[in-house]
């Protein structure tokens, strides 16, 4: 696990909300304080889909959302003349790039023993941060993923011009 603080907000937030650049990862859940506090939660309801919907899938696996499907949402309740006092969204990989991370690190963990790997980003006092972790449904000494999925969280943000320093 480790914890990144982000020097140019500004320029982060436009990349969230403004662009596609996140939106691969699901939204597992959201919130935002403004005038008012809001909260999203974002697991997909199997039910308001039909099986021709391209969301299906996932929803049927009860999954997170797209941040794709969520990312307008955000930008209309983020957007306006005074910053928000506050966020909290919790980005997962898709079972898929879970699966690819797991095959990069070349560990012994299966599919089946992760329930997810995160990126928590906090906006509270004026500053932006990013936690790594990853949710085990097994107990094990192994760090290796762990350290992959920091390592490649630090590529994604290097590679995408996003100034952060370790904190």
């Amino acid at each position: 696990m480790i914890a990144l603080q982000f020097a140019d907000i500004k320029d982060f937030m436009h990349k969230l909300l403004c662009t596609d650049l996140f939106d691969h990862f699901l939204l597992s859940e959201a919130s935002i304080r403004t005038s008012v506090d809001f909260s999203i939660n974002g697991r997909l309801n199997q039910d308001f889909f039909d099986p021709e919907d391209e969301a299906y899938p996932l929803a049927a696996g009860s999954c997170a959302a797209p941040f794709s499907m969520l990312r307008p949402i955000c930008f209309q309740l983020m957007k306006g003349t005074r910053t928000p006092l506050g966020f909290h969204l919790v980005f997962q990989l898709s079972p898929t790039n879970q699966q690819r991370t797991i095959e990069r690190c070349g560990c012994s963990f299966l599919l089946e023993d992760i329930s997810g790997m995160f990126w928590n980003l906090k906006f509270q006092n004026r500053r932006l941060t990013c936690t790594t972790g990853i949710s085990y449904r097994t107990f094990s000494m192994d760090k290796s993923l762990e350290q992959e999925w920091d390592r490649l969280t630090s590529i994604f943000f290097k590679n995408n011009k996003i100034l952060f320093e370790i904190l």
